[in-house]
């Protein structure tokens, strides 16, 4: 392992640069408006980077390679159903939102199902954000404890302490403003590993082709029927509905939508923030793919631990290391930190925001005060950053844990999205009807969310889901849609 001095200058000068850079917003945050959108005035390309910066986080830097690396380009399928949602969002969301006025995304829930459907659709995304902040913190400290050995606890701490400061400082200026930069590290970095690996394999582009072809690594999965295995319809369906949720429900994006000049820029930079992730999530299976070729025709470069099934996702950290020049090691590294801290910041943000606009001024100060809704503001991106940290840090070796958190996330997310397409496509639909498909879809996501988990061995087998984890958003949202539909169909006949 290698890490030089030029590496370690890199590093750190983008990091500290970042978080300086967003802590200078400070002095331009007068307004709790300002602090959460921004006063509506920021450029749609910088909204759109933003996006996508929001988008790609370092697990997607890490795990993309891994993937392609171990298997195929399967999970590229993912990323093709992102025009999809993009258009869907610059076509009925970004208009939706804008139109409501207010800059929290559950709102509309409020307007269409009463203030329970608020409050359970915010608190599952605060609930989520939570566990999203804490796993990135440690994800991120994971690759910093392997080059300089410093210890995980200390390096959560200080990464957390970092991104809460310019977060907590500079509002979503800073965070928009700072995922530019970072989004624009992490390109340049996944390119220029890209273009090394491909200079550097023996017997150039052609043999790196030849070889993972010969191998079927370019296979998009089998197209066949089956609901257990990650065929390519599983994915797609996967694709359509979580990208539907992330594009049309998401806290993160549609205070983005709210920060654009008008309806105009905000479609536009919905289209460009989405849309830019495709180009990106290839280049990042074929730095797996090169990965694979690269170590095929070198076999003796690659540690045994690393040869052996399920280390795909740490060969790329180990050809950062130890394959790539001094200079451009720093900056890989500084890429993958920026896409975490992007992730991170976003989410401390929007949920400030939502604590705000959902629950402070909603039921403690309705007529509250700029000063009073700033300093809210301000706590609640503290507060939510520390609790972040703790998570981290009893996460640390525990990957059942970790485990179970994305199991939760995947409740609460099913649940959300299910209820928001009742709202938005049946008109007629009410509280009676949404109450009803929420509690029906949500014990069918908890049942295929955590019966893997609980029934493993012996006759408790028989309760497990024998669907593929990707099924649970889909079918969860399914049932909670067409459950409120039916029954609103059934009692309107009757009335």
């Amino acid at each position: 392992m290698k890490l030089t001095l030029l590496d370690a200058v890199i590093f750190f000068s983008l990091i500290i640069g970042n978080v300086i850079f967003g802590a200078s917003f400070f002095f331009r945050n007068k307004t709790s408006d300002q602090f959460t959108t921004g006063g509506g005035k920021i450029p749609a390309w910088a909204v759109g980077m933003s996006i996508f910066a929001t988008f790609v986080s370092s697990i997607s830097f890490l795990a993309l390679p891994g993937k392609a690396y171990a298997s195929d380009w399967n999970s590229f399928v993912f990323s093709l159903t992102i025009p999809f949602a993009a258009y869907a969002a610059a076509k009925f969301f970004v208009p939706l939102y804008r139109s409501i006025g207010s800059v929290s995304a559950y709102y509309y829930l409020e307007q269409r199902f009463g203030a329970w459907a608020r409050i359970y659709a915010s608190a599952c995304y605060i609930l989520t954000q939570l566990m999203r902040t804490g796993a990135i913190l440690l994800l991120l400290a994971l690759p910093v404890n392997a080059l300089f050995g410093w210890e995980i606890r200390s390096v959560i701490i200080i990464t957390g302490i970092g991104v809460i400061l310019y977060s907590m400082l500079g509002g979503i200026k800073a965070v928009i403003w700072t995922d530019t930069i970072q989004g624009i590290i992490l390109i340049l970095g996944a390119l220029a590993c890209a273009v090394f690996l491909t200079v550097k394999m023996p017997g150039g582009a052609g043999r790196l082709f030849e070889i993972a072809s010969e191998h079927n690594k370019f296979s998009l999965g089998s197209f066949g029927s089956s609901l257990r295995d990650s065929t390519f319809w599983v994915v797609l369906v996967y694709g359509l509905f979580i990208n539907l949720q992330n594009y049309g429900i998401d806290q993160n994006y549609i205070q983005r939508y709210m920060s654009a000049g008008s309806d105009r820029e905000a479609r536009s930079s919905a289209l460009f923030g989405s849309l830019l992730y495709v180009p990106v999530s290839l280049l990042f299976f074929y730095i797996g793919t090169a990965l694979f070729s690269f170590y095929t025709a070198q076999p003796g470069l690659l540690p045994a631990e690393l040869s052996a099934a399920g280390a795909g996702d740490r060969v790329f950290p180990h050809f950062i290391v130890t394959g790539l020049p001094a200079g451009l090691t720093g900056l890989l590294i500084a890429a993958i930190f920026s896409a975490g801290m992007s992730t991170v910041s976003t989410s401390l943000n929007s949920t400030a925001t939502i604590f705000l606009t959902d629950y402070y001024k909603r039921y403690f100060s309705k007529q509250a005060g700029e000063k009073a809704s700033m300093n809210v503001l301000r706590i609640s991106s503290m507060i939510t950053g520390i609790l972040g940290i703790i998570i981290a840090i009893m996460l640390v070796g525990v990957e059942s844990v970790l485990d179970a958190w994305w199991a939760l996330a995947s409740i609460f997310s099913g649940g959300m999205l299910g209820l928001f397409l009742l709202g938005f496509i049946v008109k007629k639909s009410g509280k009676t009807e949404a109450i009803t498909g929420v509690v029906l879809g949500v014990i069918l996501i908890v049942w295929m969310s955590l019966s893997p988990i609980m029934f493993t061995e012996g006759n408790t087998g028989a309760f497990r889901s024998p669907f593929h984890s990707n099924l649970t958003i889909v079918f969860g949202t399914t049932v909670i849609f067409l459950a409120g539909f039916l029954i609103t169909s059934l009692t309107r006949k009757k009335k």
